[in-house]
């Protein structure tokens, strides 16, 4: 894959888009960017990921000016994104959700902070809701142990603990800038010499642990990663994932479960070699041990949980086989 880097730019900025049925907030996304190109010079390229609402045609009618990549097939968000590096023309390139919307100042804000601060390879701004609330916007990389404060609660039960809430970095003030391990794939801006020097995504992860893949291949060739509050980004993707997380385990929740339990196979065996194993039974013995304590819980709504979390353990298995231990992706997509 070729990405121009920096002396052969056309642009300031190309900005990736990946869609897969989000016409309605794709068009709001396009007219943020379209609001805050202001006077840099700015590639918009659109990859639409086989959409069947009307995405790609209202491109085409409505932002003429976007450079619209179509895929036959669903390419996850790691492919699609790759498949847009190959038409970008900037000496950055920045990683925009199509569920996500640049606020006023923050894409020239971003150029600046990047153009001031030259070994950064990525940087990332603060992700907030439509109602403003806080979302995880600079994280540290995953361990196992960081996995079970998270699944166990300690997490969100101390999150000013610098132990307990290191993975999402809740003891640190989230308006001060900081040198960070990940941001999240929501909104990011990098170099595009960089992403030459590294390469692209890994097209093995189809969903998940994409982002963070690239951030630490990032920072093993010397780069920082860096999170700037003052680059302000709306999401609205963190508000449907915390509705979904508040229900019992639907056809949808189980296919996403299973497609971040296969990428975090995949990451941790590619990173930490058999650590994946103890990944994978650590998770699996944590819900089990849950579900015999639910399952005598005088509450029905607790023991329909058990249920949740023997179904969990059972696609915790799933993705074991599927990937064969974290050594291979399953045929996409997935």
């Amino acid at each position: 894959m070729q990405i121009q880097s920096s002396t052969s730019s056309q642009f300031d900025v190309s900005i990736v888009i990946v869609s897969f049925n989000t016409r309605d907030v794709l068009r709001d996304c396009l007219l943020s960017v379209y609001r805050e190109t202001g006077s840099l010079r700015v590639q918009v390229i659109v990859v639409d990921n086989a959409s069947t609402d009307g995405s790609a045609a209202m491109v085409e009618q409505e932002f003429p000016d976007a450079l619209l990549v179509r895929s036959e097939v669903n390419l996850g968000f790691g492919r699609a994104n790759n498949l847009g590096f190959q038409s970008a023309g900037g000496r950055y390139i920045v990683l925009l959700n199509s569920d996500a919307f640049l606020t006023e100042g923050s894409l020239a804000r971003a150029v600046e902070y990047m153009d001031a601060t030259p070994g950064a390879g990525l940087g990332g701004g603060r992700l907030i809701g439509r109602d403003g609330s806080w979302q995880p916007s600079a994280r540290k990389f995953p361990t196992i142990l960081d996995d079970l404060f998270v699944l166990s609660g300690l997490a969100a039960r101390f999150p000013h603990s610098r132990l307990f809430g290191r993975f999402d970095r809740t003891w640190a003030n989230p308006m001060e800038a900081a040198d960070v391990d990940w941001v999240p794939g929501a909104f990011s801006i990098l170099r595009a010499h960089v992403l030459a020097d590294v390469g692209p995504f890994d097209p093995r992860f189809f969903l998940y642990y994409e982002e963070v893949d690239l951030c630490l291949r990032i920072k093993q060739k010397g780069y920082s990663i860096w999170y700037w509050p003052d680059i302000v980004i709306v999401h609205i993707g963190g508000e449907s994932s915390r509705q979904v997380r508040s229900l019992q385990l639907s056809q949808t929740g189980a296919q996403l479960t299973l497609w971040r339990m296969r990428s975090m196979l995949l990451y941790y065996r590619k990173h930490h070699g058999l650590s994946a194993r103890f990944a994978m039974v650590v998770e699996a013995v944590w819900y089990w041990l849950r579900s015999q304590r639910r399952r005598w819980s005088k509450s029905p709504d607790r023991r329909a949980s058990a249920e949740t979390d023997l179904s969990m353990i059972s696609i915790m298995n799933r993705a074991w086989r599927d990937t064969r231990g974290g050594r291979f992706s399953p045929e996409q997509p997935w």
